[in-house]
């Protein structure tokens, strides 16, 4: 009996070691696969300079579309029956996706409406925010009269992005709205990428003269070769020889810069900073970075604000406006930019 039992063991132990030991065939391919991805890894660093649009992609995520399989030509499929969608020529060729959305309580009334009385509605005095979203989002609608466009390349737009094009669409969109918009307040309001093409269209308008009535910058980083140290995909290669070189610099090169930290010591708009303290893209001592510069720069409390949203809400980089006090934040901020 005793016999038996041991036989047994001895056998279960060799059934469950044949078991576990991994084929041939496929060891294999798990070798193969390791291989390939320790190839993909050290190449991908060698491959940027020599293929700029890999580092296109990463900033501006614009191929990606979302949300997915949506007719932007068509807001009320997303019921957004208070929202118009036009089209407009920032350059020769550049055909930009804009929604106008009007205030809540126009929404009623701006039923079966055509896209002259949209137009027309922009000057009855009611603010307006031209709301910039950041790479790999497309426009969508928020409260105010809010005009939201996909830069080109972006959503249903046409063209490639570039720092300067998008900014040039941004300047176009903003006069497009100035012209239109009688005393009406006019607000920029960028998110992530979007907060570089803000505080670029806000400094290229003072050149001319022009001071926007407020900014508000939402998510903001220093500028873009700091954010791309801190990015997830950065982050993965940040120890690799020639980080900077490979991936940095390289941006640079190809002027992708985004200074906002350089515009915000130019800038003298009215600005609102909004920032989640478990912000997982761009961390929150960027925000505050930017925060003492313009303060610094405008020499004044009043018209520099921050706007700090605790960890334990878990809104991380895109979630802020789940926040029940947003209206009120922006609110107060709109309210307080002299007419």
């Amino acid at each position: 009996m005793g016999t038996k039992i041991i036989f047994g063991e001895i056998s279960l132990s060799l059934c469950l070691s044949l078991c576990l030991r991994p084929s041939p065939h496929l060891l294999w391919w798990f070798k193969r696969g390791l291989l390939a991805v320790c190839v993909i890894y050290v190449s991908v660093p060698f491959m940027m300079p020599l293929f700029p649009d890999i580092i296109k992609h990463l900033v501006y995520s614009h191929r990606v579309r979302v949300p997915f399989f949506v007719d932007h030509s068509q807001p009320a499929d997303l019921s957004l029956n208070h929202t118009m969608n036009m089209y407009l020529t920032s350059e020769q060729g550049i055909s930009l996706g804009v929604w106008h959305t009007v205030p809540e309580r126009q929404w009623k009334e701006a039923q079966g409406k055509d896209l002259e009385w949209y137009q027309d509605s922009l000057g009855a005095g009611n603010p307006i925010i031209i709301y910039l979203h950041g790479n790999g989002g497309t426009r969508y609608a928020m409260d105010y009269h809010v005009l939201a466009l996909d830069y080109r390349g972006f959503g249903d737009s046409t063209g490639e992005p570039t720092e300067v094009g998008i900014t040039t669409d941004t300047l176009y969109l903003y006069q497009w709205v100035k012209a239109r918009s009688g005393s009406s307040l006019v607000v920029l309001w960028g998110h992530s990428l979007g907060t570089g093409v803000a505080t670029n269209t806000a400094v290229k308008l003072m050149e001319h003269g022009i001071v926007v009535d407020g900014v508000i910058i939402e998510g903001a980083y220093t500028n873009i070769r700091q954010k791309g140290a801190h990015d997830p995909f950065g982050w993965f290669y940040w120890k690799f020889p020639g980080f900077e070189y490979f991936f940095l610099d390289t941006m640079a090169k190809h002027n992708i810069i985004f200074p906002n930290d350089e515009n915000l010591k130019r800038m003298r708009s009215p600005l609102l900073i909004l920032h989640a303290e478990d912000d997982h893209v761009v961390p929150i001592h960027m925000a505050q970075q930017l925060y003492e510069i313009a303060q610094s720069a405008q020499n004044s409390e009043n018209r520099v604000k921050m706007v700090p949203f605790a960890r334990s809400l878990g809104y991380l980089h895109n979630g802020l406006y789940k926040d029940p006090h947003m209206p009120n934040i922006i609110g107060e901020f709109v309210h307080s930019l002299p007419p």
